[in-house]
């Protein structure tokens, strides 16, 4: 080997040395920059772009994908610390020729957060009434997906605003009055009773905690390592102080059951869609939320839990596709008839 070859070789050992080293350097080190390079990645890759609106000094972050057309626009409305990129995996099963709208929630990632502003179910949906009128989406009836809190949100904003919305998806919803206590209910009553209710399952601050949480939430069990769970928590605990707020402020009395005493307003075709093993929030308030609604169709995931849209994100988005086009035929036959 002559010397110039030796050195192009060196040269590009080198080179692929550097961003590999990066790479095992940010996992080690710093996992949380690279679960945010992730989201990034993966808005780049499925064309999500981020914007911002104002309402008076409050501000929105969204991100959304395609343009108002001839079928509905699609606003989905997150969970519980969580934020808007969590519909990434349903997002890739979508068309793209869809209009895509994912907010952060009030208080979540982008969005505003303020001491002052209410978290109450009623307060988060008079917020995103406002985003909505900010970025003039109910120009033409909108398709409303809520999960957990976000499920809350969304019915209760159904019933408040039911000219904004032509049908709704709700994804395993809190804010129903259940006969059967989940496992989290449970805990959450063990907590209150030994005045632990600091320690909020869904608030975790080190990796075994997250991993308890991700037990929780998932029937499937993921294998994440130590590092990954570590770079989950680094993200989470300079928020943790609002979510125990936002916490205690929905499951306070004014929020407990926001949805349960809103359903019967509800009037839009309505899809219910909820994990048969969820442990978060039981699989019965399906039927509790069919018997209130009349136009609910109900679709029970074998095998999923609680976090329906990491674990079954391909059926989830053809649920709402099929759900869309089954309103949109029957729209046809009554215009025809």
């Amino acid at each position: 080997m002559d010397l110039d070859m030796l050195n192009m070789f060196v040269i590009a050992s080198g080179t692929l040395a550097i961003p590999i080293l990066a790479f095992v350097a940010s996992f080690l080190l710093w996992p949380s920059a690279l679960i945010r390079i992730y989201y990034w990645y993966w808005r780049r890759a499925l064309g999500m772009q981020v914007r911002y609106a104002n309402y008076d000094d409050y501000q929105f972050c969204y991100s959304y994908r395609g343009r108002p057309g001839y079928r509905p626009s699609i606003l989905m409305l997150h969970g519980f610390s969580a934020h808007k990129d969590m519909w990434l995996s349903i997002v890739k099963f979508l068309p793209k020729n869809l209009h895509l709208v994912c907010v952060d929630m009030p208080g979540h990632e982008g969005t505003t957060r303020s001491d002052l502003d209410d978290y109450s179910i009623s307060g988060q949906a008079k917020r995103i009434h406002q985003f909505v009128e900010c970025i003039k989406l109910n120009r033409k009836p909108f398709h409303l997906v809520g999960t957990s809190m976000g499920g809350n949100v969304a019915g209760v904003y159904a019933a408040q605003y039911p000219e904004d919305i032509c049908s709704l998806t709700l994804i395993c919803p809190a804010g129903l009055a259940s006969t059967t206590d989940s496992k989290f209910i449970k805990q959450l009553l063990e907590l209150q009773e030994s005045k632990r209710i600091d320690r909020i399952p869904l608030i975790p601050s080190t990796p075994e905690e997250m991993a308890d949480m991700l037990k929780l939430c998932s029937y499937v069990r993921f294998k994440v390592p130590q590092q990954i769970l570590q770079g989950l928590v680094d993200v989470r605990i300079p928020h943790n102080e609002f979510y125990r707020k936002l916490f205690l402020e929905i499951v306070d009395e004014k929020s407990r059951h926001s949805l349960h005493e809103n359903m019967s307003k509800i009037k839009a075709p309505t899809q219910v869609i909820w994990g048969k093993q969820d442990q978060v929030l039981d699989v019965s308030g399906a039927s509790v939320l069919a018997s209130a609604i009349p136009d609910c169709h109900v679709y029970i995931l074998e095998n999923c839990g609680h976090s329906v849209v990491v674990e079954r994100p391909r059926k989830t988005a053809n649920l709402i596709l099929e759900f869309l086009a089954l309103l949109h035929s029957i729209d046809n036959n009554k215009k025809q008839a």
